[in-house]
């Protein structure tokens, strides 16, 4: 099968971190022959160098002409884009290399390089986020774009976006994770030497106004959730481990992790179940069971809303070679 091709487009005043990112990412992804899943290919405005926010240009070798074979195509931040950062327009030579992309093409933008797919009107309609520093100016600017500021990625279908710099790591692992299965992604991260999922969101990376009083974290309590996922806990059980009162246990916990409690519980349970969907042949109740999910029904609802398919059709898409189980059916 003919790999995945991703363009990234270079702009002038790129970051050079952020343009490695999808290369290493994507570069890493094998099947189980080690053929590649993707081909990771950088245009710019035209063939080139390209000037970066560091003492070197890169020289790329492709104009914008790729853009048009491209499934994929990721903008990462640049700091030279002038109108684009200051007015929300595209100058004419981007506008016109933006108008390469083909419909149905992913489209995917690293820390401030969504401003560059908010202006040409690509995100109007759909939920985004930019680096927090940049977040309600871009909020102003493209009224349009549902801005949350509190996460490390989002995921609108085939747009993506992704908070400060190195959490385009995070969003590429998570398209790997989507296109090709968790244990893939899984071993592209102890490739990269990088955590599978980061927890939280931006939340914890924001500068306060008023510095906020020290407290111990909640790890401990996460730590100790993980080995009951099958269990149920309630937040008094969580704020125990923590030896505080609930509602001080929900306060530092969203402020820590940028969720609540719950929210964050059945994450982890849903990548608990993604795990057994895909490494064993275990029946889809006792998966919702050793989930958390209690249910085969409350699974599919959770599964349905992370995942946007059922467990079934999860487990036969990442899972080669997995033939019927005795509850095929349930969807």
């Amino acid at each position: 099968m003919k790999p995945h091709r991703v363009a990234v487009l270079a702009l002038a005043g790129l970051l050079p971190f952020e343009l490695g990112i999808p290369h290493r990412i994507f570069g890493y992804s094998r099947d189980p022959e080690g053929r590649p899943h993707y081909e990771t290919l950088t245009c710019g405005l035209r063939p080139g160098p390209v000037s970066t926010n560091a003492d070197f240009a890169v020289h790329v070798e492709h104009g914008p002409e790729l853009l048009a074979t491209a499934d994929t195509v990721v903008v990462p931040a640049s700091y030279e884009l002038g109108p684009v950062h200051e007015r929300g327009v595209l100058t004419d030579e981007l506008a016109a290399a933006l108008a390469h992309i083909r419909p149905g093409t992913r489209l995917v933008s690293i820390c401030t390089g969504g401003y560059v797919l908010a202006a040409a009107g690509f995100l109007d309609g759909h939920r985004a986020t930019t680096h927090w520093a940049y977040a309600e100016h871009f909020q102003r600017l493209f009224p349009a774009v549902r801005v949350d500021a509190n996460v490390l990625y989002t995921d609108d279908g085939d747009v993506l976006t992704s908070a400060g710099v190195a959490s385009g790591i995070d969003l590429c692992l998570h398209i790997v994770r989507r296109d090709h299965g968790a244990a893939v992604a899984n071993e592209v991260a102890r490739r990269t030497v990088v955590p599978p999922h980061r927890e939280g969101g931006q939340a914890q990376f924001i500068e306060r106004p008023v510095p906020q009083p020290q407290f111990a974290g909640t790890a401990a309590a996460r730590a100790w959730v993980m080995d009951r996922l099958d269990e149920p806990v309630s937040l008094g059980d969580l704020a125990r481990q923590e030896a505080v009162s609930v509602r001080t246990f929900t306060r530092r916990f969203r402020e820590e992790v940028g969720v609540s409690p719950g929210e964050w519980i059945t994450a982890q349970r849903v990548e608990r179940a993604r795990q057994l969907l895909e490494q064993t042949d275990l029946p889809i109740e006792r998966v919702a069971r050793e989930a958390g999910f209690g249910t085969a029904q409350s699974l599919r609802k959770h599964a349905q809303a992370a995942l946007g398919v059922s467990p079934t059709a999860y487990r036969r898409t990442f899972r080669a070679g997995a033939g019927p189980t005795p509850d095929a059916d349930i969807s």
